[in-house]
C-alpha cells in the first residue's frame, strides 16, 4: 500500500509533505505533487501535513483515478526533498474542484 496525492494539490503544490517524508518519495511536476508507489513506505506522515487534503492512502475510493497518474509521474518527474514555496496564488486554488484539466505534464525546473 501506498500514498497518492489527488487532485487537489493542482495548482495548490504545497510542499509541506515533502518536508515530513522519511524516504523521499515526493516527485514535482510544474504545479503538482506525486507520490513514487515503490517508494512509499505507507507511513502516513505526509497525509495530515498537506494543507490542501490532496493525500490519501491507496485504498482510499478517492485514490482510484489518481494511482496511476502518480505512479506515471514519479517516474519522470524530479524528486522533490526539501519544502519550497508554494504558488503565491495556491490558497485561491484550495478547495476547488475540477483542476483535472490544469494538471501539467511539464516536469518542474530543477
Amino acid at each position: 500500500m501506498a500514498y497518492v496525492v489527488t487532485e487537489n494539490c493542482i495548482r495548490c503544490k504545497y510542499t509541506d509533505c515533502v518536508a515530513v517524508c522519511p524516504v523521499d518519495c515526493f516527485y514535482a511536476g510544474e504545479n503538482m505533487l506525486v507520490i513514487h508507489p515503490d517508494e512509499c513506505i505507507d507511513c502516513g506522515v505526509c497525509e495530515p501535513e498537506c494543507p490542501a487534503s490532496a493525500i490519501v492512502p491507496d485504498s482510499d475510493p478517492r485514490a482510484a483515478e489518481w494511482t496511476a497518474l502518480n505512479a506515471e509521474y514519479a517516474a519522470q518527474w524530479p524528486n522533490i526533498t526539501e519544502k519550497i514555496d508554494p504558488p503565491a496564488d495556491a490558497e485561491e486554488w484550495n478547495g476547488k474542484e475540477g483542476k483535472r484539466p490544469l494538471l501539467s505534464p511539464t516536469p518542474a525546473a530543477a
